[in-house]
């Protein structure tokens, strides 16, 4: 299936309000989806004869920037059998209070591998995974304070009396 007609499908299935935008400039088109519907939005593609994108390729979490008080996910997925790939993205507004992450539901119950994608955007970038049957840091030791790939985020000089560079 091509791009239009993927996007036609989610219409059909979840209706207009599934998709919230879409970005056609790039290398590769991606579909903007209201965040509480991409847990369904997946399903449906990897479970859909015609779409079935059965792979995850990669979930990275982004920081939009302090103006914009926004952060995103963007989901690449692929059709191993068709050999096409679809990028998603959904993208909340947050306040970057760290008592307050930005919230997204988790895709684990689509894609196992999504497990240490969402860790890992969790870890980096605190955007917290709803639903996530182990959500903890994965590449920074637990008490590491902050998030680093935050753009607010300040480096610190020491960690447990060992100089940062």
């Amino acid at each position: 299936m091509i791009f239009e007609e993927i996007k036609l499908l989610l219409i059909e299935k979840f209706g207009a309000e599934v998709i919230v935008g879409e970005e056609t400039g790039g290398l590769q088109p991606a579909l903007l989806i209201a965040p509480g519907q991409i847990t369904g939005v997946c399903l449906e593609l990897r479970n859909n004869a015609n779409t079935y994108f059965d792979f995850l390729s990669s979930l990275t979490g982004v920081d939009y920037g302090i103006e914009a008080k926004r952060f995103g996910v963007v989901y690449h997925l692929a059709s191993i059998p068709f050999q096409t790939q679809l990028t998603l993205k959904a993208s909340v507004e947050n306040n970057r209070d760290l008592n307050d992450l930005p919230t997204f539901p988790s895709i684990t119950s689509v894609y196992r591998t999504a497990d240490w994608h969402e860790r890992e955007a969790y870890d980096l970038t605190g955007i917290f995974f709803e639903g996530h049957p182990d959500l903890r840091r994965i590449l920074l030791p637990d008490d590491w304070e902050g998030f680093p790939l935050r753009k607010d985020y300040k480096t610190a000089e020491y960690y447990k009396g060992i100089k940062i560079d």
